[in-house]
């Protein structure tokens, strides 16, 4: 299917996608509910639908680390507690919440990755309180339950 640009020149849907990549969307969408494979630029398609479910795991993960860096702030800095960090971990539980009822099997990603993204939340958190590292735990002290249960905080 030969696509019109504002210039009047005809293109592919495959050359539609490096100069626009919106209109490219939107014509993907129509040649699918036409069925018409043939013109459909399947190669990008595929790619972007796999980056998709890179990129839910990507924000699901830096959710995940916000919550960590901030529990364990809490914990280990309770003269220096506010709501700001109270509102953080309100606002990122809720982004975990509402990925895992949209998503629900991103909860196996949660699950496998939640001690690798817990090294990484303790070396920013060392960096952000001026701790040293070794101050926190080698593993997370808090459970995945804690983690997402939105009334829990470290004593």
């Amino acid at each position: 299917m030969a696509i019109a640009s504002d210039k009047t020149q005809i293109k592919s849907h495959h050359e539609l996608y490096e100069e626009d990549f919106c209109l490219w969307i939107e014509q993907a969408l129509v040649l699918l509910r036409q069925g018409n494979l043939r013109d459909l630029d399947l190669e990008n398609l595929l790619e972007e639908i796999e980056d998709m479910g890179s990129s839910q795991k990507q924000a699901l993960e830096s959710n995940l680390k916000v919550i960590l860096m901030h529990l364990l702030k809490y914990k280990y800095q309770p003269e220096k507690r506010s709501n700001s960090w109270l509102y953080t971990l309100a606002e990122h539980r809720q982004r975990i919440r509402k990925a895992f009822k949209n998503s629900p099997s991103l909860k196996r990603h949660f699950l496998q990755e939640f001690a690798d993204v817990y090294l990484d939340a303790k070396k920013l958190a060392a960096i952000e309180t001026g701790l040293p590292s070794h101050t926190f735990p080698v593993e997370s002290p808090f459970t995945p339950d804690q983690v997402t249960d939105e009334e829990y905080l470290p004593e």
